[in-house]
């Protein structure tokens, strides 16, 4: 493999990016925009785009995904793509009659200046909008930021264009998830059901991009946030914002905007985060926090403290998107366990500077690096191995290089099944993280050890 053939010198490299940590704006708007009830997701820019777009989202999720194209050809690069974006509008409604069309920007329609709020002006003055549909916009070039920010562009803009205060104040917390999978956004709704909290969690992919299989296809699944929700996020009590990369501008332009009050929270994965999130939903909402979530909080803590000494002193390294890197960081130091090297695609200083304070009371220093790449990561591991490895399915190439068991956690998974269906955050999602870590940990010893001392009970 050429992965055995990553040198150990480390040298910094301003311009080239080998094996990067991230993908694509376009690819977490499209995510973004699919979490909207009757949604269609439109990439403005070239078919090619669109499809790499669609392909991706498709093979992590093992879903099909569906969008539209404005289709740029050589004439739409040098004119503009505006008469293909307002043929779009009128195609996609006529044969595909979505509630929304959430229309992104690529590298081409971003570098020639395409004006799209122009764009869907013109086609709702030829009457290609029909009454009561609705076309909202978010700039992604591909050649800033991350799948991440692209993600939170999207969500930005259901609050430029649905979010209204009405004045008449709503008993309802609105909740930001973050870029996370399906059962993330199920596991937090179904946290806020136990609470006897009224949530609005937007977007909200649950029951779109894990649906269940009946045999019959719907265009647009039962699941996602209404536009009638999106619209009372601006009466609600207050917002949790859930990352402070992927939620964080959502959350603070809906406050600048209705003057809902905002927290900012860390992904709640873990135990110390999961806290954090029941605390902040309770106090928010004016509740308490009922036995059965304190069950579930007991149960994580069991296993942590039943398997303590399989966990302590275990070295890891992390690759994947910042807000997921920062939670899973912290749960790590819950363990015992040490987070030696860390890489996200992403960029931002802000997310470094978490880091180092998390770990500071590390017994080790701790690399940590953002808008980097595995290649790095690699070069770290071989000049400072790890127990564990735990990222997106592309971390695999390192993982069987230097023989270390690797947990995949993030996005994208391409090569497994059930992350869909499963969720990482929450007490719950804890004690699946658990069980995936002591899995690794335990197949490596049972593995390793000699017929003598292989152990049949732990």
């Amino acid at each position: 493999m050429f992965l055995r053939h990553t040198t150990t010198d480390i040298k910094e490299r301003g311009t080239l990016s080998i094996n990067p940590a991230k993908t694509c704006q376009p690819i977490g708007a499209m995510y973004a925009a699919l979490g909207i009830h009757g949604c269609l997701p439109h990439s403005h820019g070239s078919q090619g785009c669109c499809s790499y777009h669609r392909s991706t989202l498709t093979r992590h999720y093992k879903e099909p995904v569906m969008a539209g194209t404005s289709s740029f050809t050589e004439g739409a690069s040098v004119f503009g793509g505006g008469a293909n974006l307002v043929a779009a509008i009128d195609n996609i409604f006529t044969l595909y009659s979505p509630d929304v069309i959430a229309v992104h920007t690529t590298c081409l329609s971003e570098t020639i200046g395409d004006d799209v709020p122009s764009f869907v002006h013109q086609a709702k003055m030829k009457g290609s909008i029909p009454e009561g549909k609705y076309v909202i916009h978010t700039n992604t070039p591909s050649y800033v930021g991350s799948h991440v920010t692209g993600f939170a562009n999207m969500t930005k803009s259901m609050v430029d264009y649905f979010s209204e205060s009405t004045g008449e104040a709503r008993d309802q917390i609105n909740i930001i998830p973050g870029f996370v999978d399906p059962a993330d956004m199920a596991e937090i709704k179904r946290i806020a059901a136990m609470m006897e909290v009224k949530i609005v969690i937007f977007p909200d992919t649950s029951g779109v991009l894990n649906a269940p299989q009946t045999g019959v296809h719907h265009m647009y699944p039962e699941g996602g946030v209404t536009v009638p929700q999106l619209i009372s996020t601006g009466d609600s009590r207050a917002t949790l914002a859930l990352g402070q990369v992927a939620s964080a501008p959502a959350g603070e332009a809906l406050n600048s905007k209705c003057k809902v009050p905002l927290e900012i929270l860390d992904l709640p994965i873990g135990l110390l985060a999961t806290d954090r999130f029941i605390n902040a939903l309770r106090t928010a909402a004016g509740v308490e926090v009922p036995e059965s979530v304190n069950d579930e909080r007991g149960q994580l803590i069991d296993i942590v403290t039943d398997m303590e000494q399989y966990f302590h002193g275990k070295r890891v390294a992390l690759a994947g998107d910042p807000d997921q890197l920062v939670a899973l960081t912290e749960f790590l130091i819950t363990l015992g366990m040490v987070p030696a090297h860390i890489v996200t695609g992403t960029p931002g200083k802000a997310f470094e500077k978490k880091i180092e304070e998390i770990t500071a009371k590390c017994p080790v220093k701790v690399n940590v690096k953002a808008g980097s790449d595995l290649f790095l990561l690699h070069q770290w591991i071989k000049n400072d191995q790890v127990d564990l490895i735990i990222g997106n399915t592309y971390c695999k190439y390192i993982a069987r290089d230097e023989d270390i068991p690797l947990i995949r956690v993030g996005f994208p998974i391409v090569d497994r099944i059930g992350h869909i269906y499963s969720p990482i955050v929450g007490y719950k999602g804890g004690i699946r993280l658990l069980e995936k870590i002591l899995d690794a940990i335990l197949d490596r010893q049972d593995r390793d050890a000699g017929e003598e001392n292989i152990e049949l009970v732990m």
